[in-house]
């Protein structure tokens, strides 16, 4: 089953994040051949989950601390996130590796953190242009995956997605091609297989992000080994995020 996921980032107010997730779950809060979820700000998450909820939309929120509690002025753990209904957790995403420094030994103890808290987490990996220019595409996202999972064992496997979004690609509006999009979904899964079994890392659904649209989206999400779209801009109106789930692949 795809995956179509909207990261909000830092956008939207009150007003506007409920009349988008309103319109969401009038259109889409019932289907069963597609996974959606939506990743609000955190100040937002307890009005939008109780809004979505008894829907099949899911909540998720962008980041968490590696810490389960205590003096961490500004952090939000992962079971703050559960407690106010979130069931999904961003990790990794390259405005976070690049803009705030987070390391991936950071990332790795995210990861663990919120899988013991009960969250799901879609860990995000890609590369720079200078890295792709390099030919270091391969090398780069393999190493953030390895490391995102390491210690997750092969039982949690089926409360994580993996989302591939090309730093180059990220609000520029320049999209991966879908050759491209496949030939690095494809080498995540072939780490994937090495990690774990064939078998498992065929289940484990691997998300393209990167100037998703609703023009792109369909064509990206039928290409080989791509189960679905992180989505960034075009997830915060009703219309062009709901362009891109009526697109999705239906089962």
């Amino acid at each position: 089953m795809h995956f179509v996921a909207g990261n909000w980032k830092m956008n939207l107010d009150r007003k506007s994040a409920l009349a988008l997730v309103s319109a969401l779950r009038e259109r889409a809060g019932q289907r069963t051949d597609l996974d959606i979820a939506v990743f609000p700000p955190f100040v937002y998450l307890d009005e939008v989950a109780r809004s979505l909820a008894g829907s099949r939309i899911q909540v998720g929120g962008q980041n968490c601390c590696d810490e389960e509690k205590g003096a961490f002025t500004g952090e939000v753990s992962a079971t703050m996130l559960r407690d106010v209904g979130a069931g999904w957790v961003l990790l990794g995403h390259s405005e976070r590796r690049h803009l705030y420094g987070e390391s991936d030994a950071l990332i790795q103890a995210k990861v663990q953190r919120a899988l013991s808290s009960g969250l799901r987490v879609m860990l995000c990996v890609g590369e720079t242009l200078g890295e792709r220019e390099a030919k270091r595409t391969e090398a780069v996202i393999g190493a953030q995956l390895k490391a995102g999972l390491q210690g997750v064992k092969p039982a949690d496997l089926d409360r994580m997605a993996v989302a591939y979004e090309p730093v180059w690609a990220i609000g520029t509006g320049v999209n991966a091609s879908t050759a491209q999009a496949s030939e690095a979904h494809a080498y995540l899964r072939g780490v994937l297989s090495g990690l774990y079994t064939p078998a498992q890392a065929r289940s484990m659904r691997i998300l393209y992000g990167g100037s998703v649209k609703a023009t792109n989206a369909a064509e990206l999400m039928r290409a080989p080994d791509v189960d679905g779209c992180l989505v960034g801009g075009a997830s915060l109106e009703a219309s062009s995020f709901l362009g891109i789930i009526d697109g999705a692949p239906r089962l």
